[in-house]
């Protein structure tokens, strides 16, 4: 058995009958099991560095997919390994969207408005609600709804959203990075990866690292999107990095209040500072989430 951390999906390690190893997996819904197992075959027909699937079930309800081995990248985060995870994330996002069927997406085909408020609600109700602390719905609703906005301005990008691209999601075979875990993946605009990796609570990244990691990445953009406007991809970063940031909280809430499982709760204080830093260089875009921003650092 393979100790999972967030999923309710089963991983556990077997001998085939050549004598390798492989990870079969159980699922628990037959459409997110379809979406891994055609991104898996894609990604894999491309060449790009994803876990090949071997086999699968009648029923579609469980796998097995080449073994990776053990090795995350948040267990040996160095800037090497790093850049070479976000300069392979660029192919991921664009090589990756080549001929890519969205209709297989789980649940939904791109990131569009509602599912940017399924997120915000995610925060609102399942960490918000659970910290006890006091707010107006309607001033964090008119945040919300600005934040939508901008979001919504760059979301028609033809791109692969990988959706949960973070260390843990990305092994480290033979010094190279693989990515895993990419079923709810969709259409979308590439800051949000970009956002997930470099501001995940636990990997704790240090400014100066991300900024440099996030050179690197948009040199290899650029050449996979000659036309790149890097002054407005820049330009939006900083509101994916809020709507990551809000949707990880609400996840660390669901996990960690509710579920009472303790490497979330041990997630909270970094994303709340993450969360205090992002807003605080928006410039007062989003004034009452600042506020409330002092009060949960509070709780840290």
């Amino acid at each position: 058995m393979i100790k999972q951390q967030g999923s309710n999906r089963v991983y556990t390690r077997e001998t085939d009958e050549s004598g390798r190893t492989v990870i079969r997996v159980e699922g628990t819904n037959r459409d997110e099991n379809r979406a891994f197992i055609y991104m898996s075959r894609h990604f894999s027909a491309l060449g790009l560095p994803v876990p090949k699937v071997l086999w699968v079930s009648e029923d579609e309800m469980s796998y097995t997919q080449e073994d990776l081995g053990d090795t995350l990248l948040i267990d040996v985060l160095s800037p090497t390994l790093l850049e070479r995870a976000i300069r392979a994330l660029a192919h991921i996002q664009v090589t990756g969207a080549k001929d890519f069927d969205w209709s297989v997406c789980f649940p939904v085909p791109a990131m569009d408005e509602r599912s940017i408020r399924w997120d915000l609600n995610y925060f609102k109700y399942c960490f918000l609600k659970g910290t006890k602390i006091e707010f107006s719905e309607p001033k964090l609703e008119d945040d919300f709804d600005t934040l939508v906005q901008k979001l919504m301005a760059n979301a028609n990008a033809n791109t692969f959203l990988y959706r949960d691209c973070q260390s843990r999601n990305i092994m480290i075979k033979d010094g190279q990075p693989y990515f895993i875990d990419f079923q709810g993946g969709r259409r979308g605009p590439t800051q949000y990866d970009v956002a997930s990796l470099l501001w995940q609570a636990k990997a704790n990244i240090a400014p100066a690292l991300r900024e440099q990691m996030i050179d690197a990445y948009l040199d290899e953009l650029k050449k996979l999107q000659p036309g790149l406007d890097e002054h407005e991809w820049r330009k939006a970063l900083p509101h994916f990095v809020l709507l990551r940031i809000l949707q990880v909280l609400g996840a660390y809430g669901y996990r960690g209040y509710f579920e009472r499982k303790q490497h979330f709760l041990e997630s909270i204080p970094n994303a709340l500072r993450n969360l205090r830093e992002v807003l605080a260089g928006l410039n007062n875009e989003y004034p009452y989430l600042y506020a409330i921003s002092n009060d949960l650092l509070l709780l840290v």
